[in-house]
């Protein structure tokens, strides 16, 4: 769990922050009596009206201001509901905790930045790995989500949710940042906007550093880039986008507790000292919209290339006594895809009503392979092919307005996916196809005294790894279905809090997911999960922001397996919550902070419940003060309480020197990081 003290907001008088975020939601209300237009600044404004459920929201570049980010991905934590850990070296995408789910690096939930999908099909590592460690958070406008499979425009990977993070197109200010910190931790970040002819070009370039605790440095080296040029406003106009990444790496994986009890390593210790890895993403992208009284459309194609060579070792010596059970996980890809969408504003029936029709369409040309290797040295391979995955997704959707209090979203989804799996080595080669329809309908009640109501339902699904679907032995189901249903609430009748509560229902058709690590389908059955969210975010005054976030869930297999009923690692019960204090007067007017509390609550972590997680409970802080109108010196503390507690927990079956040949089952450990400090001088100009 997770407590920050947060320099969120500049005092006055001193340069606006990055998080001086705007955006318009909804559509012109002109003389048809469309849809209000709403100016939406994150999480304290209202959305009645606007969202289609209790669970939908923006997380405004204000709200990631409010709060220390330890690592990139954690720009998602500002989501209620959802934990980011990790378990190996900072270069690995992370792993995320959902609505009952670890949902692994990404498997059921959807991941994009500015529509570009973040997550990989098909990955060497794992099915739907969503890899954010080349996002710059002070480059990021906002974040909009949703969870739940009721929702038209998303589809593979979306049954928990899906967020999308947008970047500006136009920088508020220009911004220059050297920071450093405990353990070998540095970043410099330069990003400006310079006009160039009709449009503005926004660039920014970031290299960052650090080692972190860990006996054997991670020596992670990052540099990224970032370069948009767009011209036009909200009537009409068009960007085009360059993003560059690349990291290295060293990797201190879990480790099993008993080799910390019996100290053949401390806490910070490694079993194999060779794992890591290296990753790069290169891509380009260019959108155009267009608006008017009657519709709006927008178009978006993008390219991209990954690659990924990732070495760890997770049991050591069980498999292989001698030589070790070190692998490496390649992947190597282009991407190439577009999104298409049209929006008319009209009526049905004599009610204010928009359709929208659209289009996803995705094709990802992949050459991965999974190796036995000894201390990065390949010994034999276990599974190479090379994947080639299209998908088309045409969807239609209807908003209604039919009363004053009541409106209706119907939709339907298509995705038709084909899979052409050559294998190389060690599996089989096949050509498949699948599609499912999947329906979705919301009906929102309200407002009532600045109330809604909602109630959701729909189908959703995710594919499975093409690997596995090509396997001749028990080969797994192409796309998966999943259903769910929710109701909630949304209220803003407290001056200045916005709080919303929903309870909801999801069940999946199949758990069986590809295992990257051995390069085999791993049977699970179905499910059923549900759960209850509660968040809120209170203003009570100018200076103060207070948010709290819980979230409650329940997973079970369904099938009544001999084994239990648990799901693995499903998240149960999580907090986040905290204050920032900003905009104060007198002599505190150019200091600004806050404190954060993060509560990652135990876990099953085998299937008959016997074997439990610890709770993790980790506090923030941060401090800043204006030492000139355009200067801030910035102070973060993580783990402010240097609590002992671990980032991550599974339990399986390792073998360390002079063990069983069998193994031996334990609880295996990724600890959260010490007490940590950094430090910032940021300028504005």
């Amino acid at each position: 769990m997770i407590l920050g003290f947060s320099c969120a907001f500049a005092a006055p008088g001193a340069a606006e922050p990055l998080g001086s975020d705007a955006k318009s939601e909804g559509k012109d209300n002109n003389d048809a009596g469309r849809i209000e237009t709403i100016v939406v600044t994150g999480r304290a404004r209202n959305l009645e009206g606007v969202a289609q459920s209790a669970n939908a929201g923006v997380v405004g570049a204000r709200d990631i201001a409010s709060r220390p980010i330890f690592r990139p991905g954690e720009i998602v934590e500002n989501v209620p509901g959802v934990i980011v850990t990790q378990h190996s070296g900072s270069g690995k995408a992370n792993q995320y905790f959902l609505r009952g789910f670890n949902l692994d690096h990404g498997t059921d939930l959807a991941v994009s930045v500015d529509g570009i999908p973040v997550n990989m099909p098909s990955h060497a590592h794992g099915q739907g790995y969503a890899d954010l460690n080349f996002a710059i958070s002070e480059l990021v406008q906002e974040v909009d989500y949703k969870k739940g499979p009721y929702y038209a425009d998303v589809g593979d990977f979306g049954s928990a949710g899906a967020f999308d993070l947008r970047l500006y197109d136009v920088l508020p200010q220009s911004l220059a940042v050297a920071e450093g910190g405990s353990f070998g931790y540095g970043r410099a970040l330069v990003a400006d906007n310079a006009s160039v002819g009709a449009g503005n070009l926004l660039y920014a370039a970031q290299l960052e550093h650090n080692d972190g605790p860990w006996d054997i440095p991670d020596d992670a080296r990052k540099v990224n880039g970032v370069l948009r040029y767009s011209q036009g406003g909200e009537g009409e106009g068009f960007s085009l986008t360059a993003m560059a990444y690349h990291n290295i790496w060293h990797s201190t994986d879990q480790v099993p507790d008993r080799a910390i009890a019996e100290g053949l390593i401390d806490r910070w210790g490694a079993i194999d000292p060779s794992d890591g890895g290296a990753s790069g993403r290169y891509s380009l992208s260019g959108e155009w919209h267009a608006r008017d009284d009657t519709s709006s459309t927008q178009v978006m194609v993008y390219g991209l290339h990954y690659d990924l060579d990732l070495f760890s070792d997770f049991t050591y010596f069980l498999d292989d006594p001698l030589h070790g059970d070190q692998i490496e996980q390649q992947d190597n890809r282009f991407v190439f895809g577009g999104k298409a969408r049209h929006i008319w504003f009209g009526s049905l029936f004599g009610r204010d009503s928009e359709t929208t029709v659209g289009l996803d369409v995705r094709n990802d040309d992949i050459r991965n392979g999974l190796f036995h290797t000894e201390d990065r040295v390949r010994l034999a391979a276990v599974h190479v092919d090379s994947i080639v995955e299209t998908s088309a997704s045409p969807y239609v959707q209807n908003e209604t307005h039919w009363t004053p209090w009541l409106r209706t979203i119907a939709g339907l989804r298509g995705d038709f996916y084909w899979f052409d799996v050559d294998n190389i080595e060690g599996g089989n080669s096949a050509d498949r196809h699948a599609a499912l329809l999947s329906p979705k309908l919301g009906l929102i009640l309200g407002p009532w005294a600045d109330t809604e109501l909602y109630l959701n339902g729909g189908y959703g699904l995710h594919s499975n790894d093409a690997r596995g679907i090509a396997s001749a032995a028990n080969p797994a189901t192409p796309l998966p279905r999943s259903k769910g249903a929710e109701v909630g609430a949304r209220t803003a009748i407290i001056p200045g809090l916005q709080s919303s509560l929903s309870v909801w229902l999801l069940d999946l058709q199949s758990e069986l997911v590809w295992d990257g690590d051995a390069g085999t389908n791993e049977p699970a059955g179905p499910t059923r999960r549900y759960g209850i969210e509660f968040s809120n975010f209170y203003t009570p005054a100018k200076w103060l922001t207070v948010d709290a976030d819980y979230a409650w869930s329940h997973a079970r297999f369904t099938d009544h397996e001999p084994g239990g009923d648990f799901v693995p690692e499903a998240l149960v019960a999580t907090f986040d919550g905290g204050m920032a204090v900003h905009d104060l007067g007198g002599a505190l007017s150019k200091v600004s902070g806050g404190l954060r509390l993060r509560y990652f609550g135990p876990r099953p972590l085998t299937q008959d419940g016997s074997v439990q997680s610890h709770a993790t409970t980790l506090v923030y802080a941060d401090l800043a003060y204006d030492i000139l109108p355009r200067w801030r010196i910035a102070f973060d503390i993580f783990n402010l309480l240097n609590a002992k507690a671990s980032d991550i927990d599974y339990y399986y079956t390792s073998r360390l020197p002079g063990e069983p040949l069998s193994g031996v089952n334990d609880i295996h450990t990724h600890p959260a990081e010490p007490r940590e400090f950094r430090a910032s001088i940021d300028i504005r100009f």
